[in-house]
């Protein structure tokens, strides 16, 4: 097996526009279940909103990227208000359900024909870059070191998901350490006792809840940026790979989506690599495709290890954490 190539497409993929976005998706999880205890389970859909209302805005309606990313923006806070308005007074589970099923409308919708005229439908999106690499502050050419030497055009899509990345971790450790966000953990540990304080709820969850579908969606522009945008990748296996990067940083933590992201792509990237290698080489009596495959069944079972036995995540404080039993 050529190990040295293993190791620099992983370590390559720990960088990615791909996984930078799933930073900003697993944070806006965050401050949905780690702070506010929302089980939102329809993150794909918010960030199927960001990317298709970025690439729209730009296709059909010639706005610049910047204007694309602020539809976006429009478009998330909407979602979440009409998910919010039938569910955020009930249980938690009952937001759950309707999250689940919400993504996959989306999705359908986006995958339709009825919108083929702005949507592509099934086909997708592609070609909306222009604007974005022209607003470019880097020289020409491609730079970098080691794994991560890439065109300026790739450099320019990842700086910007990371500076989204910071602006979106300086927001939410400035609302988690303001008086808003004590309301917030008191909601996730006791709603009843927050609403014995005078407290509007109701108030907080739907703020909550739309912060949170913003980091999403711009997750979802994040991906997009250099790529093309397709229905098919905003299936509901992403909101629980992004779960999965969730819980593995650690749920109520600043900075453990953001590891936990990393993790998660580079365990995958570097699984992608292995697993069909060895099945190559006679190691494993599978199929190099069914080999590739496996990664995800073993994902999964560390997943369900990790809940099992730390579901506080690498970073998270199992005091954080009660409120889930």
């Amino acid at each position: 097996m050529n190990w040295g190539s293993i190791l620099d497409n992983t370590a390559s993929f720990m960088l990615s526009p791909e996984t930078i976005g799933f930073m900003l998706a697993a944070l806006g999880l965050a401050v949905h279940f780690g702070y506010a205890g929302l089980l939102n389970f329809g993150m794909a859909g918010f960030m199927a909103i960001g990317a298709y209302g970025y690439a729209i805005s730009i296709l059909s309606f010639g706005f610049p990227w910047w204007a694309g990313i602020l539809v976006s923006i429009v478009g998330a806070v909407i979602f979440a208000i009409i998910l919010g308005i039938p569910t955020l007074k009930l249980r938690g589970d009952y937001l759950a359900i309707v999250t689940i099923a919400a993504a996959e409308i989306v999705r359908l919708l986006f995958q339709s024909r009825v919108f083929d005229e702005w949507t592509n439908s099934a086909d997708g999106l592609g070609g909306y870059h222009t604007s974005f690499r022209e607003a470019n502050p880097l020289p020409e050419g491609t730079f970098g070191f080691g794994p991560w030497e890439f065109t300026s055009d790739q450099w320019w899509s990842r700086l910007f998901g990371l500076f989204l990345v910071a602006l979106g971790l300086l927001l939410v450790w400035l609302l988690m350490r303001s008086p808003w966000g004590r309301v917030l953990k008191g909601i996730r540990e006791d709603e009843d006792a927050v609403r014995s304080l005078g407290k509007n709820v109701y108030l907080y969850k739907m703020q909550a809840l739309i912060i949170g579908g913003v980091l999403g969606a711009l997750g979802g522009v994040v991906i997009a940026l250099p790529s093309a945008v397709i229905p098919q990748y905003y299936l509901p296996s992403l909101t629980f790979f992004v779960w999965t990067a969730l819980l593995l940083g650690g749920a109520a933590t600043l900075f453990g989506p953001i590891i936990g992201a990393v993790l998660y792509w580079g365990v995958m990237a570097f699984l992608a690599g292995v697993l069909p290698a060895m099945a190559t080489e006679g190691w494993l009596p599978i199929s190099s495709t069914a080999a590739g495959n496996l990664r995800f069944v073993l994902v999964g079972v560390a997943l369900m290890l990790l809940v099992a036995f730390r579901p506080q995540g690498l970073l998270g404080n199992k005091k954080e954490m009660t409120f889930v039993k």
